[in-house]
């Protein structure tokens, strides 16, 4: 799994590629949650992914903790629908804003 980092209307995005399990999962939190210690909103395009496991969940719960004690904004977007799938099932969907496409989670966000 790689992880690209941009900044859009000063908003951060982090889009991963590959995907997010057990192996990975560090990763990725590696590169999310220190994201929320420079104060911009976060996005994190899952455009790019093709899998995401629990563990990889535990890493968005984590960063959901974070966004919500530090009132800095995050969102997802960019969902394929095996990966949806995953969000609904586990009742994740219910704790991020989710959108269709990074452009309107920017947005969003920014706004």
């Amino acid at each position: 799994m790689e992880i690209q980092q941009t900044e859009q209307a000063g908003v951060c995005v982090l889009a991963p590629v590959g995907r997010i399990d057990s192996t990975t999962a560090r990763d990725a939190e590696t590169a999310l949650l220190p994201r929320f210690d420079d104060g911009k909103p976060i996005v994190v395009d899952f455009a790019g992914l093709t899998y995401i496991s629990s563990a990889g969940l535990r890493v968005l719960l984590m960063a959901a903790k974070r966004s919500k004690a530090s009132g800095i904004g995050l969102a997802l977007s960019g969902m394929s629908p095996q990966v949806q799938d995953v969000f609904k099932l586990s009742g994740f969907a219910k704790l991020f804003e989710i959108y269709d496409d990074t452009a309107a989670a920017v947005a969003a966000l920014s706004g």
